[in-house]
């Protein structure tokens, strides 16, 4: 049963919490009739000493509505009887039957009205400021999620709940003043790198049992509180600041290139994952034997070399630029930037193979348009000066080498790594000193 029909018929049902179970005697001793129509039993008839009153204790109201003017502490006194009374009953029915089904629900809406009462909606901004936090008011009513701050559940139906557009960092209306974590998005910004050490214990001691977050009392007996490790930070937390949340940790990756994901605690989820598509890792100075290792990190450079040598190309070409090629790679920007640094989105996505098939189908579809579909292009590739022999050269194909001095390419048969004299060199160098002559001359 949906929801809504849940809700209609429960609507239906409702009775007045002090309504007779029978018809009350008129003026002249004649029955009344009822001045409502019969509706299904919801709850079996309470009576007391002799009396003819029934009692559903509220169970049946349109507690699902949101409270209007004041309350008093009788109605949560009300409420809370009818919560037990509707739990024995769903105890009592039989299991899985329909009776019990729609208990349930009224039990929810009930807890629901409790709630409510506990702790009433008032008008609150769509968007507050604190602690670098930028929280947005949501609307969503229908997902369930935890607040951060005191790690209950948020009620989207009854209860206001923000969220923070830098970190994503929830918590109730209520909970708003009690934050004390800045926002991490702040820290990506002012401190773009990772701790490079893996797990870098210190030691509870070191810490004075005390969470490294919130300094709450904490120990690995669990009392007061459990003693948790976050993996990227080594220290200690709390169980409301350590949820058990798991993520990769760039120091495994880079020295072991192991992406088993690892506990870490809520701060560092949030900074890792705002940190994942970030280029911050320099690999050949951080680690340059992972070459030596992992043969994809090698594919991929040679890949991420030949764009580069691509991209002045398509600067210069009408039509590349009309095509808007190179925004084939705006996912990662810094392709077309340098081929040195790395993202651990990168790192992750070549440990699975993803991005070697990507690169490679961009790869071909560059070199595709540079040697055989614009004219352009084509006109600025080279001919060998060594041996005038073969098809038109371009810097990127894999039979080529490139002088680093002027960049005119030939075949790496012919040209070994400049210990053969680049004929292009040796006529600039030979031009330029004729211009200079000429100037001594001159003067």
């Amino acid at each position: 049963m949906e929801y809504d029909e849940r809700l209609a018929l429960f609507r239906q049902t409702r009775l007045n919490p002090f309504d007779r179970g029978e018809e009350e005697d008129g003026p002249q001793g004649d029955k009344t009739p009822p001045q409502h129509e019969a509706r299904p039993e919801v709850f079996p008839e309470t009576r007391t000493h002799g009396s003819d009153r029934t009692m559903d204790l509220g169970l049946a109201e349109d507690h699902f509505s949101r409270p209007v003017g004041s309350f008093v502490a009788s109605d949560i006194e009300q409420l809370k009887l009818a919560i037990e009374e509707c739990k024995k009953l769903i105890l009592e029915l039989p299991e899985h039957s329909e009776r019990q089904k729609d208990n349930v629900v009224k039990l929810i809406h009930l807890r629901l009205k409790l709630q409510e009462l506990k702790d009433p909606e008032e008008d609150e901004p769509n968007l507050r400021v604190l602690l670098e936090h930028r929280f947005s008011k949501e609307k969503s009513k229908s997902v369930k999620q935890t607040c951060d701050k005191c790690s209950t559940i948020i009620w989207g139906l009854i209860q206001t709940w923000y969220t923070c557009t830098g970190c994503y960092y929830r918590c109730h209306s209520k909970c708003m003043n009690l934050i004390t974590k800045p926002c991490v998005r702040s820290k990506v910004s002012h401190q773009s790198e990772y701790e490079l050490s893996i797990c870098p214990e210190i030691g509870l001691d070191r810490q004075d049992y005390r969470c490294a977050e919130c300094r709450a009392q904490i120990s690995l007996r669990g009392v007061p509180s459990e003693a948790r490790q976050c993996d990227y930070t080594g220290q200690y937390y709390c169980s409301t600041c350590h949820w058990n949340d798991t993520a990769v940790i760039p120091a495994r990756v880079i020295h072991n290139w192991e992406f088993e994901s690892r506990k870490v605690c809520r701060s560092s989820m949030r900074y890792l994952a705002l940190m994942m598509s970030r280029p911050v890792l320099r690999l050949k100075e951080i680690n340059p034997l992972l070459f030596n290792f992992v043969e994809e990190l090698v594919e991929i450079r040679k890949l991420r070399q030949d764009i580069l040598l691509m991209k002045p190309y398509f600067i210069t070409c009408k039509e590349a630029m009309e095509a808007r090629l190179l925004l084939q790679l705006q996912d990662r920007q810094h392709f077309v930037e340098n081929d040195d640094m790395y993202s651990l989105q990168d790192l992750i996505d070549i440990s699975t193979g993803r991005l070697s098939c990507s690169l490679t189908e961009i790869h071909t579809t560059f070199a595709k348009h540079i040697k055989l579909d614009c004219e352009r292009c084509q006109a600025k590739g080279f001919v060998c000066e060594l041996c005038k022999e073969g098809d038109i050269l371009f810097p990127f194909d894999s039979h080529t080498s490139v002088c680093h001095d002027c960049s005119a390419v030939f075949h790496r048969d012919c040209y070994f790594d400049n210990s053969t004299t680049c004929p292009r060199c040796a006529r600039m160098t030979e031009r330029k000193q004729d211009e200079e002559e000429l100037d001594v001359k001159e003067s």
